[in-house]
């Protein structure tokens, strides 16, 4: 199975770059399941249901959210009505929507998507990941009830996005930081088969902080004043993300690739 995973949609250059980009992509690399992280869709906090439609029009199967989940107002419903948008396991009990959901590719192969928010560094506490993704995992198990499992692991720390990753190895075909915005050069496949990248980056402008326009986060560095509100960055962006192949009879990854495509970023991909 050949299956992409892009990072954190980044405002509006990041919608643009997607819509634009992803339906090529999908067709040149015969893609099987493309998941992408869109909790910055919207405005940079959120994703919104028209940016979500946007999204899976351009060949997104999966989208995931992160602690921005609920920013935007409209989801708190809309992901009740649309299992294709996961927010995060453990993310508070009462909340709409589920963690992790069972797809099938269009060969009717069974993929796992499940997301996670870690607790290192993080504003605010979460339930323990660790226990909730391995009661899941143990549900669907790898190379049985599923031909592949993605992890979208949503935190600061790459230390416990790698820790997540060896938690997972041989249990998930990948695990995959989000939140940070900024990729990681550590992609590689784990003993036990599980492809793991700390970080996938963002799908914005790089030419940023973060994939926020720089004056007013450089007015805060260095002044230690805010003047006004952060507000995504416009430049062209850079498609930012992992690919990987997987072995139907295991699960396990058998190639990942970093994907960088546009923007200001070298170039990358299978």
């Amino acid at each position: 199975m050949k299956i992409l995973f892009l990072g954190d949609v980044m405002g509006r250059a990041g919608r643009v770059a997607v819509a634009e980009r992803l339906p090529r992509l999908r067709a040149d690399w015969q893609l099987d399941f493309v998941i992408v992280n869109g909790e910055n869709a919207s405005n940079g906090a959120g994703l919104t249901t028209a940016h979500a439609k946007l999204l899976f029009e351009a060949g997104a199967d999966c989208v995931t959210l992160g602690d921005h989940a609920f920013d935007q107002k409209d989801m708190l419903q809309a992901i009740e009505g649309d299992a294709r948008i996961l927010r995060p396991l453990n993310y508070a009990k009462q909340a709409p929507g589920r963690g992790a959901r069972v797809f099938s590719d269009a060969r009717g192969r069974k993929i796992l998507v499940a997301q996670v928010l870690g607790q290192v560094f993080m504003k605010r506490a979460f339930d323990d990941p660790f226990s909730a993704i391995d009661a899941v995992l143990r549900a669907q198990p790898l190379g049985g009830a599923v031909q592949a499992a993605v992890v979208d692991m949503h935190c600061e720390a790459t230390s416990e996005k790698m820790g997540m990753g060896h938690f997972c190895d041989g249990r998930a075909s990948l695990v995959v930081g989000t939140h940070t915005h900024v990729p990681t050069a550590d992609a590689q496949i784990l003993p036990g088969g599980t492809a793991l990248l700390s970080d996938a980056g963002m799908c914005g402008d790089y030419n940023s902080v973060i994939g926020m326009e720089k004056s007013e986060p450089m007015r805060r560095f260095v002044t230690g004043m805010g003047k006004g509100r952060f507000t995504p960055a416009l430049g062209e962006a850079t498609l930012s993300g992992v690919y990987i192949e997987t072995d139907d009879k295991t699960g396990r990854a058998t190639r990942i690739e970093m994907v960088r495509q546009g923007g200001h970023l070298p170039q990358a991909g299978p």
